[in-house]
């Protein structure tokens, strides 16, 4: 036993004396070999980069830490508290009435009254009546006749005779107009009363503030002519005057197309007319004050409610 451990003790004694004498050339390969990259990772791998451990984040790789994205306007007014959208609206009556917007009187609240009554699509349900079935012609919807043959020369003469200037009356706007009653004079002296007559082709519009309807003139059983007249009214009470006012300017309208009093629409007829027999007079109202200018004939006479002041 004491042999064997003595054997042993020598045994490492060689050994260890031999590596001792290896060439300082050897050890100088193998310590290079030993300090290059791959030999030291793979020798002491504690002290490399931890490329394969923690890999690097990516600067703008948004799959390994995405960013939060930017909240649209609407989004970050959502996201936002409920109560900073609050509206705060009283719960409380106002304490004073709102300011009237509109003049609070009688002819106010009428005219309001009239229009909410009446529109262009509301009549006074006066339609002519229905004819079928009857031997005669339905003039609101026929033109029987219309410029079939003309007048005899009588007729004619009498219908195209020129305006007589005292028959003619001026308007304080300087309108020239013929009274409504002369046209139905000059219709008689030419037909004959009874030759003639108006036929109404529809029903009478009334709106809040006039009357229209349309007529046509029928002479001697045909169609001469058609035209709607209109007359303003101011009050309802007014209406059914306003509907005789109004045929009687569709009458007026009509003879137009006979050649009756065609010189009041002629512009050198009224210049000529103007300058010589009217005058431009300075008015007072009787009841407001008010001073105007308006226009009357030389022979006639300012009338109420009216009178004439000097400036």
């Amino acid at each position: 036993m004491a042999m064997s451990s003595a054997r042993r003790v020598f045994s490492a004694f060689i050994s260890e004396s031999s590596s001792r004498a290896v060439p300082s050339a050897h050890r100088a390969s193998l310590r290079t070999i030993s300090s290059s990259s791959r030999r030291a990772a793979w020798v002491t791998p504690s002290k490399a980069a931890p490329t394969t451990t923690t890999p690097a984040k990516p600067a703008s790789s948004t799959t390994a830490t995405p960013e939060k994205p930017a909240l649209s306007p609407t989004s970050a007014t959502a996201a936002q508290p409920a109560t900073t959208q609050r509206t705060v609206r009283p719960s409380f009556p106002a304490t004073e009435p709102p300011v009237p917007t509109y003049r609070n009187n009688t002819a106010e609240t009428a005219a309001v009254e009239a229009r909410s009554k009446r529109s262009l699509t509301d009549g006074l349900s006066d339609a002519p009546p229905e004819v079928e079935g009857v031997p005669a012609i339905d003039w609101t919807r026929s033109y029987h006749g219309l410029g079939s043959i003309s007048f005899t020369p009588e007729q004619s003469e009498t219908l195209l005779a020129p305006t007589v200037h005292d028959d003619v009356e001026v308007k304080p706007d300087g309108i020239l107009y013929l009274p409504e009653i002369k046209y139905r004079r000059i219709l008689n002296k030419a037909f004959g009363p009874g030759g003639w007559g108006l036929a109404p082709r529809g029903e009478s519009i009334v709106t809040g503030k006039i009357v229209t309807r349309e007529y046509g003139l029928i002479v001697q059983g045909r169609l001469v002519s058609i035209a709607r007249g209109e007359q303003q009214y101011f009050d309802p009470d007014g209406i059914p005057t306003a509907t005789e006012g109004c045929k009687s300017n569709a009458l007026m309208r009509c003879c137009k197309d006979l050649g009756i009093a065609s010189e009041l629409w002629d512009p050198r007829f009224i210049r000529e007319y103007t300058s010589k027999l009217t005058k431009e007079v300075w008015v007072e109202h009787v009841s407001t004050k008010k001073k105007r200018k308006i226009v009357v004939r030389k022979d006639d006479s300012v009338k109420y409610p009216f009178k004439e002041v000097k400036i």
